[in-house]
């Protein structure tokens, strides 16, 4: 507003300005609050007349129950593969827009940035003649701009009113998959900006009286390549909301409406003040810890992203400053809500997962990072595979937290090493064996290994980082609806394990064909091929990496029609003895945009493992021969990671020639040690590597490298990063190469 003006005419400018909005784009005062909302009045009221603990907790399991009981409608009755396998949740939030409790099972990442949307319709809607909030009211949102994780997640939200008031909204998040963008199943990773990403929906009303609209609706189902599916997953969440509202509603008839209202403020206010008395117990202190993303799902990079994790009384600051920049054209950034969702899941599962799951876990702790970087992107940058940022910033914490929490006097639950936290699936898209045009993804995401812990090993392909119940689904289902087959379904991975005292769990492969379909593509969209993206506590090792692998050239339906001898149930099998003569066999990063698949072509991934605990020589010697007699790992581990000896007659260590072993490998490891400073003065340098595609800040957090040694900016003045397709890339080298053959 221009200096000069006196206060009449700053009020008259101001006036029309508010009343001459163009557009109702991300409320940056919305979005970068994760705090709660101030006590209400009525909150206030309610509270002076009903603060029985033992009442209070009554109503809460009945409200409890009511979201859980709505998570298994959506459960049961969503068609998209996520809600099938629990990835969703239902939540009940305050008439301020906190959500104050939601389902037990499910995504609970979702229960930190979904008050977010709610609050949006509380500020803008409430009051606008055209849309107003009333009984019966319907609202929908998708946008990860306005709150919640990313495009493919779809939520249906409606206010509860009693006797004319409002007094809280109810609704439901699925992962719904397919949403029209530019690569079916709602992932794009080729998406270059948001306009790529498919339905852009901010919170808006798309039905009345508890019914859908239908001119909204076909508009809807006409955005996307599954209008059924779109149908169907908003009819469910429909009625889970609606059951939630009327569970509350007999809640109220039968407690009050006060015991209601003070029910779910108390149950905010409660979590975070015993989540500021647990951090208590934690030593003060500052924990730094580094992960590198090794790719943009385009082309192989390598991302820095810097934590310095501090605790200072009861608060937690969690300070990502000095972060790769972001990326104006890969989807791989992160809005900043959604980072921070995804780093109180770290809270909500592995460090306190008795807590009610509310946004009020989150409520005394701080992120601190740079605008425009990958981990706070700018409203035009896309952000559908914000994954392959946000799960390695939930590594960075999830390591850090063991650091703070083994000395801690008080453990609500075991220390963890790094779980793994890449969702390696097959994303897909094509016309089924049923003639229908389908577009989504496979549920086996859900099966990351487990990492280990202090006190055991970590289990195999139990669940994701954001959905602990979640399941991976049946084969079987798969096949009757998709043209998808799985010579290989989920296999656990020889080998595949993190190294230590106590190992992480083993991840699973899987080797996928098509067959009976004209058009049919994949996708997969995971990191960690070339650089780890998950590692061990305590010496313990981090995982492997993973590439995908492909036969091409080759229909191993008719190779296998009278010749099973060709089957193998294991991708280092199929990739070592390359059964089928004439096929093409190659490998690559797990980036893969939508290829068109022929009938009988293989298609190979392998989900990685959780990080171990410990050092590797501490491991009992009979643990090792359980693992390698299980088939878990190979002699080759046995002996040279874990430097253990086996009695091949009798099955079992040897004990004696174990001790001589590690005592050996010990011997070669003080040989190798030197003096932290001397080791630091060989290894720094003084810039990144030419070589090296490095992304974010080396010595000074303030100074961000941009690719190269020469490209700099400085961290408070980001410049996001704008890559070439690589189509350009791959034509600029052939025809580089052409004219060298021209000159010859």
């Amino acid at each position: 507003m221009a200096e000069n003006l006196n206060d009449q005419e700053k009020s008259i400018l101001q006036k029309f300005l508010d009343e001459n909005v163009l557009f109702l784009g991300p409320d940056p005062e919305i979005m970068d609050n994760h705090k709660l909302a101030p006590e209400s009045a009525a909150e206030t009221r309610a509270l002076a007349v009903f603060n029985d603990a033992d009442q209070m907790n009554l109503v809460r399991h009945k409200l409890q129950t009511a979201c859980n009981e709505s998570f298994d409608m959506v459960e049961q009755m969503g068609a998209a593969p996520g809600a099938k396998w629990g990835d969703l949740i239902s939540g009940v939030w305050t008439a301020s827009g906190d959500l104050a409790l939601s389902s037990a099972g499910g995504v609970l990442l979702f229960s930190v940035l979904t008050q977010h949307p709610v609050k949006f319709i509380i500020k803008y809607w409430m009051k606008e003649p055209t849309v107003g909030v009333r009984p019966g009211d319907i609202f929908m949102h998708n946008d990860a701009r306005y709150g919640n994780i990313h495009n493919t997640d779809q939520s249906v939200i409606i206010p509860v009113f009693h006797e004319g008031e409002l007094i809280c909204f109810t609704g439901a998040m699925v992962h719904e998959g397919e949403n029209g963008a530019t690569e079916p199943g709602g992932m794009p990773s080729k998406a270059e900006s948001p306009f790529d990403e498919g339905l852009k929906m901010p919170p808006f009303k798309v039905g009345e009286n508890y019914t859908f609209r239908k001119d909204l609706m076909t508009f809807l189902q006409n955005s996307v390549r599954e209008p059924k599916l779109q149908l169907e997953g908003m009819k469910s969440k429909l009625y889970a909301a609606m059951r939630m509202e009327s569970r509350i509603k007999e809640a109220i008839g039968e407690y009050g409406l006060e015991a209601v209202l003070a029910t779910l403020r108390r149950t905010l206010t409660s979590t975070a003040e015993e989540v500021r008395r647990r951090l208590r117990d934690w030593p003060d202190g500052t924990i730094r810890q580094n992960v590198f993303p090794d790719g943009t799902l385009r082309e192989n990079v390598l991302l820095r992203l810097r934590l310095a994790m501090t605790k200072r009384d009861d608060e937690l600051i969690l300070d990502f400053r000095g972060s790769a920049p972001e990326f104006v054209n890969r989807a791989n950034n992160t809005v900043l809500a959604s980072c921070k969702g995804m780093l109180a899941q770290e809270f909500l599962t592995f460090v306190w997962p008795d807590l009610p799951r509310n946004q009020a876990v989150f409520e005394p702790m701080t992120v601190i990072t740079d605008a425009n970087s990958a981990l706070n992107c700018s409203a035009n940058a896309p952000n559908a595979q914000s994954m392959m940022t946000f799960f390695p910033s939930f590594t960075a914490a999830q390591l850090a937290v063991p650091k703070l929490l083994y000395s801690s006097k008080f453990k609500a639950t075991d220390v963890v090493s790094g779980w793994y936290n890449m969702i390696v699936t097959f994303i897909y898209g094509g016309l089924t064996q049923h003639q229908e045009l389908v577009g989504n993804l496979c549920a086996d995401l859900n099966g990351m290994g487990g990492g280990a812990r202090a006190t055991r090993d970590g289990e195999h392909s139990i669940a994701p980082i954001f959905a602990p119940m979640a399941d991976i689904g049946e084969q079987e289902l798969i096949e009757e609806e998709t043209p998808i087959m799985k010579i290989v379904p989920n296999r656990v991975m020889r080998d595949n394990q993190g190294f230590g005292k106590f190992r992480g769990g083993h991840g699973y492969q899987q080797i996928a064909t098509v067959k009976d379909s004209a058009l049919w593509g994949f996708m997969c969209c995971s990191i960690g091929s070339k650089f780890p993206s998950t590692h061990g506590i305590f010496g313990g090792y981090g995982a492997g990496t993973y590439p995908l692998c492909k036969v091409k050239d080759v229909n191993v339906f008719d190779e296998m029609k009278d010749r099973r001898e060709l089957l193998r149930f294991s991708v280092e099998e199929i990739m070592n003895e390359r059964p089928f003569k004439d096929a093409s066999y190659s490998t690559h990063h797990m980036g893969m945009q939508l290829e068109w698949v022929t009938s009988g072509e293989l298609y190979m991934l392998t989900q990685g493992t959780g990080g171990g605990y410990g050092d590797v020589l501490e491991r009992d010697p009979s643990m090792v021969v359980d693992d390698y007699r299980d088939g878990l790992i190979s002699k080759r581990t046995v002996e040279q990671i874990y430097h253990v000896r086996i009695d091949e007659a009798r099955k079992a260590a040897n004990l004696e020639a174990t001790a001589a072993a590690r005592e050996a490998e010990r011997g070669k490891r003080k040989k190798l040690g030197k003096p932290y400073a001397e080791f630091v003065k060989g290894w720094e340098t003084k810039h990144p590597p030419a070589h090296l595609p490095f992304y974010g800040s080396w010595n000074d957090p303030k100074l961000i490298y941009r690719g190269t040694p020469t490209d700099t900016c400085p961290a408070d003045a980001m410049a996001g990063v704008m890559m070439p397709d690589p189509k350009d890339v791959r034509i600029a080298q052939l025809e580089a190469k052409l004219a060298q053959q021209e000159k010859v």
